[in-house]
């Protein structure tokens, strides 16, 4: 007789199902701008502050999908909201590799800036559902992680793809969307989120949301959106400034990035040893460190580097940070906890691309970048409380806890 090949474990068919939808939404549909900015740039003549601008819109977007998870998901369930931020992606991407005008061009980059707003979330209610508790905060903080893989297929797609060919990049990354959203359809869970009956039901108003923990969160949140929005999307472009057209300076930046993301996988053992407090310290001291660098010497190859070696794992670990923090915060109904922190982090991202963008138009995208840098470092005091790093003590029935076997665990295995 053969032998069956061993079947994955549920947690890790959602760790796997979560780093994928992260990739393709993140780092395909969102970020994908960024990187190809010059050639977006030349084809449709946009200017600094109108590149701000639709950077802006399409936070706009993402923000307003945000809202409708908070909505919705206790309601629906996870699946729908993945599937429709899937959908969004691979839609917007495909206006985008077409477009024929900037309307059109503008269309497809607000269609593609919705998906990560449907398609982050939802996972913690997917976790929290399906992991069991013991797994739960690990599988949380590898899922952001996705976003850095992406990143990587992206830079070398961008070297292969410069100039007019651009447009078949974004084409394999519609395609690429339209996969991960089948897969995604076939393992996460729909319908209402059924929780213990020996949890107290609270009503969802403005003081289930203003918990005082919650302040801090929400701070670092916000700070966060607005600096990783500026990088992502001025950052290749000012590396790029003074190269010549098809230099491939930009993509291998890029995907140096991306590279040094993917320690992102070891998010969970880096909280659960420096302590949350320590971790946020850390993050945005990286951060700070490697917009400064594009700030003070962008055309300095070793800058650059360094600059790309620091911000990739301070982003990828920063929102695993995030996804743990919010959940203890907010362990009774983690996506609705989850879709207000990522609010904040949606409106960091609508000021930072048109305030930064117009900034630089009357000053210098270098002295953006120091300003950028600055506010890092002023998130420094809005740290966890000394309490975060415990497990939450919520426990769902129902489909959690079926499955014990191994979950991705961030220090072995992305």
């Amino acid at each position: 007789m053969r032998e069956r090949s061993p079947r994955l474990s549920v947690a890790w068919k959602v760790g796997i199902a979560g780093v994928a939808a992260q990739g393709v939404t993140f780092g395909f549909a969102r970020y994908g701008y960024g990187l190809f900015l010059p050639e977006i740039r030349g084809q449709f003549d946009l200017s600094v502050s109108l590149v701000g601008v639709i950077g802006s819109a399409t936070y706009i977007s993402y923000l307003i999908a945000l809202m409708l998870v908070g909505i919705l998901s206790a309601r629906f369930g996870p699946r729908p909201l993945v599937v429709a931020g899937g959908l969004s992606a691979a839609a917007g991407m495909l206006l985008v590799a077409y477009a024929q005008g900037t309307g059109m061009l503008i269309t497809g980059l607000v269609m593609a800036g919705l998906s990560p707003g449907f398609a982050w979330a939802p996972y913690s209610d997917a976790v929290d559902r399906m992991v069991p508790v013991r797994q739960r905060e690990r599988v949380m903080a590898l899922i952001p992680s996705g976003t850095a893989f992406a990143v990587i297929i992206a830079g070398p797609l961008a070297i292969i793809a410069h100039g007019p060919s651009w447009q078949y990049a974004w084409t394999a990354f519609a395609l690429a969307a339209l996969a991960v959203t089948v897969y995604n359809a076939r393992i996460l869970p729909g319908g209402p989120h059924h929780r213990s009956p020996r949890t107290p039901q609270q009503r969802l108003g403005l003081r289930w949301f203003a918990r005082r923990q919650a302040v801090p969160l929400y701070v670092t949140a916000l700070s966060y959106g607005l600096i990783g929005a500026v990088y992502w999307t001025f950052a290749v472009d000012a590396v790029s400034q003074d190269l010549k057209e098809g230099d491939p300076t930009g993509p291998v930046f890029w995907t140096v990035m991306g590279l040094a993301g993917t320690a992102g996988v070891f998010t969970g053992p880096f909280i659960e040893r420096l302590g949350q407090r320590r971790a946020q310290a850390c993050l945005f001291l990286s951060m700070a460190a490697a917009i400064a660098l594009l700030g003070v010497a962008p055309g300095a190859l070793p800058a650059v580097g360094a600059s790309a070696v620091l911000y990739g794992p301070g982003f990828m670990a920063c929102s695993g940070l995030l996804a743990v923090w919010s959940y203890q915060v907010f362990p009774e109904q983690p996506s609705t906890g989850f879709s207000a922190t990522v609010f904040f982090l949606g409106i960091g991202t609508i000021i930072g691309p048109a305030a930064l963008g117009s900034f630089a138009d009357h000053y210098s995208l270098s002295a953006a970048f120091l300003l950028t840098a600055g506010i890092a470092v002023l998130t420094l005091p809005a740290r966890p409380g000394r309490a975060a790093g415990r497990p939450a003590a919520v426990t769902p029935v129902g489909e959690a806890g079926a499955d014990t076997s191994d979950a991705p665990r961030a220090g072995t295995r992305g």
